[in-house]
């Protein structure tokens, strides 16, 4: 691979990226926020009638949309939980560059007021959450300096400017600038006068024909117009938008840089260029392919990620030894107590035998002499004596193959109270303990999964890395999946709505006068439209719907085996009530005779498709017969107390267990988020699991 030219985000870069970000993501809801590593960050956008923005930056380094689906850690870091909890179902309202320098601020309207992260991409970079009265809530990296403190509960203070904002300098102000800088070389200068940084302080003295290496004080009257005419045609390509976002080539083709406009060095040295519709694409693809290239070529990382694993093991093995001891002191604690209670006449009998003669002036070692004798008598229940501790007044004793101590100064009821509460406490540090385990567990299984996805890249040609990124890019959303849908196995559309505004625009917007519309007879149902196109839906479709309708309404969050589904046809429902009244946003009146089905079961099918050919899978959801004719194998989930992950996951296991042994690696890779979305209220339970093969 080449040497890449791509050293900084440059003050350029942002400008373009921000004029973008302005026409596309404003107005949109913070749907989730992740931390993909230790500087990036991917924001997960959503606007109405819009596929979800997924806003990727990287502090010091880069900001730009992304269509690849990034590795998500399973344990958010408490950075991102942080910007989670202030930032989640917040809007945001503004992208701003800071004064031409390479500093982003995004403005969220949150619901403890306006919320700004700042973003810098300068040197190491940071990423800044600040409040509403202008105090650092958050920071990425936290650390006092010389001019300013990133200090949470501190006012937060932009770094000193690199140089001057271009945009407010004019010609004579430029002369002046570099002239007072002496015998500096022009180019510099122009880098330490304005924020514009070195590639395009080169690039406008190339463009006005003024060698870079002539000191600042030697410049003419119109070799520093020159200058500042070349500087000001660069500056407003960047602010009117007359951008030509691409990608420069070297001659294997492999990618150099990245760029808002093609720059005249690269067109001098005869480079090639790959343009993009916009600039965040070309970021996008810049970043990913380089990022993969380096993966595929670099295997420093896997010895540290393999010391960092076995560690993790050592301390799981640890954490698993002291869970096991744990577990049987508390069961032995109470096995202790129960055997008191158990044999608690012939344990009082021995422990008044130590009392009484203790009380009748006899001495510790003469009372232990006689016990002993009776004991090797075998008379009971001097058999149960072991030992004495003259010094803490223990009389050891041996029950049911438990040893331990009975306190001369306590009663039995209090010795086997103090057992009990013993193996309580003990019950109560397996909590904690079991806690941190599975939290190693997790580390330990990311761990595994980053060394195995190197070692696979590295392993692999960079033609075969490249492969899998292609496989990884985001396919672009047709209309009707903004809503829940399946394709029946008469192959028609299947839609319902999410929500009430989903219900809205469904009914209004996207169902025609032939589709048939139905309904649960509960309330909290969406409404469910089979786009007919003209055609008669069959009874299999028809029952498909009205299984799809009774999925998703009320009845399964409540349990329900069944619920009625009626069908009706689309100029049946109305916004008017029956005394003229309107009902409310996403609910529709229902007039005239409805086709009744009753008794519809609560059940959904998750199923897995194989493409025998490249051997992927995909999952797939719906009624159990629309899936059943597109799967290779599937589950079926009824209504039950499992939820979120762990439902998904015993999904997942199940599907990637009923397909063959080269296909399962495949499928239990699959994010386990491609299941949520197919299960009702991301609840239930698996009722059974089939093997089905197409012909």
């Amino acid at each position: 691979m080449a040497e890449l030219d791509k050293k900084e985000f440059t003050s350029f870069d942002v400008a373009a990226v921000v004029r973008e970000l302005k026409t596309t993501v404003l107005g949109s809801r913070v749907n989730n926020i992740y931390q993909l590593g230790p500087k990036t960050l991917l924001i997960k956008l959503h606007k109405t009638d819009k596929p979800a923005f997924r806003l990727v930056l990287e502090a010091g380094k880069r900001l730009h949309l992304t269509e690849y689906a990034l590795e998500k850690p399973i344990t958010p870091p408490a950075f991102c939980m942080a910007l989670r909890k202030y930032l989640r179902n917040a809007w945001l309202k503004s992208v701003e560059q800071h004064e031409f320098e390479r500093v982003v601020i995004l403005s969220f309207e949150a619901q403890n007021g306006v919320m700004q992260l700042v973003l810098e991409f300068f040197g190491e970079g940071n990423v800044i959450l600040v409040d509403q009265n202008g105090e650092i809530l958050q920071a990425l990296v936290y650390k006092r300096m010389r001019d300013r403190d990133v200090v949470r509960g501190e006012v937060f203070k932009f770094a000193p400017a690199a140089g001057k904002n271009p945009f407010n300098v004019n010609e004579e102000q430029l002369e002046e600038g570099l002239k007072a800088l002496g015998h500096v070389d022009v180019v510099r200068g122009i880098a330490r006068l304005i924020s514009i940084g070195g590639v395009y302080a080169e690039e406008t003295l190339l463009k006005a024909g003024v060698d870079k290496t002539e000191q600042c004080d030697a410049l003419s009257r119109d070799e520093t117009k020159a200058v500042f005419d070349s500087l000001q045609s660069l500056l407003i390509r960047v602010k009117s938008g007359n951008l030509e976002p691409c990608v420069v080539l070297d001659e294997s083709g492999a990618f150099v840089n990245v760029l808002p406009f093609k720059l005249q060095r690269y067109e001098n040295a005869g480079a090639k260029f790959q343009f993009y519709a916009s600039f965040n694409e070309a970021l996008d693809e810049f970043y990913a392919r380089v990022s993969t290239l380096e993966e595929a070529l670099a295997g420093a990382k896997i010895g540290g990620l393999k010391r960092e694993s076995e560690r993790f093991k050592r301390i799981i093995a640890e954490q698993e030894k002291t869970l096991a001891e744990a577990a049987a002191e508390a069961e032995q604690d109470r096995r202790v107590g129960d055997a008191i209670y158990a044999h608690i006449t012939d344990l009082q009998v021995l422990l008044d035998r130590f009392l009484d003669g203790k009380r009748g002036g006899k001495e510790r070692k003469e009372i232990v002499s006689e016990v002993s004798a009776d004991k090797r008598a075998s008379v009971k229940p001097w058999t149960f004596f072991e030992s004495f501790d003259a010094k803490g007044l223990l009389v050891f004793v041996r029950v049911e193959d438990l040893t331990f101590g009975l306190n001369l100064r306590r009663t039995l009821f209090e010795d086997a109270a103090r057992f009990y509460e013993q193996g309580k406490r003990a019950k109560q540090r397996l909590e904690g303990a079991n806690t941190a385990l599975e939290d190693s567990r997790k580390k330990l299984a990311e761990l595994e999964s980053e060394i195995n996805r190197t070692e696979t890249l590295r392993q692999g040609k960079p033609t075969e890395a490249l492969e899998q990124l292609a496989r990884r890019k985001i396919k672009h959303k047709e209309w009707f999946e903004k809503f829940r849908w399946f394709i029946s196995s008469d192959g028609l559309l299947v839609l319902a709505g999410k929500d009430a505004v989903t219900n809205e625009v469904l009914i209004k917007k996207h169902t025609e006068k032939d589709d048939i519309v139905l309904h649960a007879d509960i309330v909290g149902a969406p409404f469910v439209v089979v786009k007919t196109e003209g055609k008669k839906p069959s009874e299999q479709c028809l029952r498909e719907a009205g299984e799809f309708a009774a999925a998703f309404s009320r009845g399964w969050r409540e349990g329900f085996g069944s619920v009625d589904v009626y069908w009706v046809e689309p100029k049946q429902l109305s916004k008017g009530g029956p005394s003229g009244e309107s009902v409310g946003h996403g609910a529709f009146v229902v007039r005239g005779e409805r086709n009744w089905m009753r008794g519809v079961p609560l059940r959904i099918a998750i199923g897995v498709a194989v493409d025998e050919k490249t051997s992927s899978a995909r999952i797939a959801g719906g009624p159990v017969e629309a899936v059943k004719a597109k799967a290779n194998a599937l589950v079926i989930v009824v209504p039950g107390d499992s939820s979120g992950k762990e439902l998904f996951r015993h999904v997942l296991r199940s599907l990637a267990g009923r397909t063959s042994k080269e296909l399962r690696e495949t499928i239990l890779k699959l994010s386990v988020e491609e299941i949520r979305e197919f299960i009702p209220y991301g609840r239930g339970m698996v009722l059974e699991a089939k093997s089905e093969t197409r012909s």
